[in-house]
């Protein structure tokens, strides 16, 4: 038998899983990587550590099933997006620690961007607002800043990447013969890159002051890019990348417009597949590429994006104390009936869609002597739900289009009671796959067709299956209450950073 393998570098570990032909899981490595905060509003990764971990989760995942190499038909790559690194070309060696997309030390360079035509800018050609999120802003930060960095880069020595181009460019080679490539889903994250005619834009690489000289080439989600040189895999086809919430959206086969995925995990994703339509937002969401397979047409998404989710879990159980794991937070939450009027604006680093607040601060409000720490852990969960809620309403109003059911992915949905308040607040059913691991799978899918392990998406389709459905349980005056103070919370996180 052969599998697909796929490397899925997140946000907090890097993990390699390997599917068979039924998208069922044979093997996973895990390994955590090590958050870097020099200071508030900074985060950092350290690109080394995440390459020895890749390294480690593909060598553990062969082992843990006991696979020979030419057991591994393709692999493929998703990756935490956003996320900047720059590296030299010739010694491998990265310049600074990657600038995670959480990061906000863009914020003054984001301002001043805006001075000139405001926030939407460069919306026409990226479908991206200005913000700290993207990566131009965070690669212009860098060549501002690392000494040496910017002539290097003129010289085409330094080169630029998303953490997909990094993984690609050393498991292919390094500095000998390294392929410098990213797919068009990375690339569409940039601010970098024109929506429209799938390559950079000379006129965004001069507004931003990027020398073209680093950047990797475009390419498909899903072709063979080359093969493996690393000893882990040696000569296995590297064949599919797919940033992590496209990747989301191929795993969860919503390849039809109108299809629709939320993934819960650091933060929270939610895509709506617009097909080969691109829609330009007027209600706070991005336009993003889906995904392109081989030589077909491009498809196009909406996207609503939301920084901190299962973040603030962590937040919970590392600065706080108040749960040991991550998981203890469901048993701490059902300790109560509800939130007993408390409620989390995580807006740990500024509001995402649908409010693009900068300046917005995490608040807890509506606290009395009532409140205990279930409530707190209750109003934790349900801020991802609220937050979910403001992107969909967003999205509906911009697609013209209701949506009659979420499909949902990610850590976080193993959490029944976070689920069924999902589906209580957006009053549609909200179904949880067979498969959860929708991101690996994606990134697999894409490498397997590519290889024609798979032949097509009736494939794929034929693989998905209900783990569960979880139905609305709400009455509408409550509802209505829980959002009115949930409105309420929100405006209070507005303007507090100055």
């Amino acid at each position: 038998m052969t599998y697909v393998a796929a490397i899925d570098q997140g946000t907090t570990s890097t993990r390699c899983i390997v599917f068979n032909r039924q998208g069922a899981i044979v093997s996973v490595a895990q390994k955590e990587h090590q958050q870097i905060y020099p200071q508030a509003g900074w985060v950092e990764h350290n690109p080394e550590e995440i390459w020895k971990n890749t390294l480690e989760v593909i060598a553990l995942a062969r082992i843990n099933a006991k696979l020979q190499v030419g057991d591994i038909a393709a692999i493929g790559i998703t990756n935490q997006r956003e996320t900047t690194v720059v590296w030299n070309r010739r010694t491998g060696k990265p310049y600074y620690n990657a600038l995670v997309w959480q990061d906000t030390r863009t914020g003054d360079l984001v301002n001043k961007f805006a001075e000139t035509g405001g926030q939407d800018r460069f919306r026409a050609q990226t479908g991206l607002p200005l913000a700290t999120y993207f990566s131009g802003l965070k690669l212009r930060w860098l060549l501002d800043n690392v000494k040496g960095l910017r002539a290097d880069a003129e010289r085409g020595d330094a080169l630029f990447g998303t953490m997909d181009s990094f993984v690609t460019w050393n498991l292919t080679g390094g500095p000998q013969g390294g392929l410098h490539l990213t797919d068009v889903t990375n690339a569409s994250r940039t601010q970098l890159m024109d929506l429209r005619t799938l390559d950079w834009s000379d006129e965004l690489l001069a507004a931003f002051e990027v020398p073209r000289a680093m950047l990797p080439v475009i390419r498909s989600s899903s072709e063979v890019y080359g093969t493996v040189s690393s000893e882990v895999l040696p000569g296995v086809p590297l064949a599919g990348i797919l940033g992590d919430q496209h990747a989301a959206l191929v795993g969860q086969t919503c390849f039809e417009p109108g299809q629709a995925k939320n993934t819960y995990g650091t933060g929270c994703f939610l895509l709506l597949n617009t097909g080969t339509v691109l829609r330009e937002s007027t209600c706070g969401l991005l336009t993003t590429i889906a995904y392109k397979f081989g030589n077909e047409p491009v498809n196009y998404a909406l996207e609503g994006s939301v920084a901190i989710t299962g973040a603030l879990v962590q937040w919970l159980r590392d600065n706080l104390g108040m749960i040991k794991n991550s998981s203890d937070v469901e048993t701490l939450a059902k300790t109560v009936d509800d939130n007993g009027g408390a409620y989390f604006v995580p807006a740990f680093s500024g509001l995402y869609a649908p409010y693009w607040k900068a300046d917005a601060r995490g608040v807890v409000a509506g606290l009395t002597r009532f409140v205990n720490k279930g409530h707190i852990a209750r109003a934790v969960l349900e801020a991802t739900a609220y937050q979910t809620n403001d992107v969909v309403r967003a999205m509906e109003q911009d697609a013209g289009i209701e949506l009659s059911s979420l499909r949902v992915d990610g850590g976080m949905t193993h959490n029944s009671l976070l689920m069924q308040f999902q589906a209580d607040v957006l009053n549609v059913p909200v179904v949880r796959p067979t498969i959860t691991e929708t991101t690996a799978l994606g990134a697999a899918y894409a490498a397997g067709l590519a290889v024609g392990y798979w032949k097509n998406f009736d494939d794929l389709r034929q693989n998905w299956g209900v783990d569960k459905t979880f139905q609305p349980n709400l009455d509408e005056p409550t509802r209505a209450k829980l959002l009115r103070g949930w409105s309420k919370a929100v405006e209070r996180s507005f303007g507090w950073e100055e």
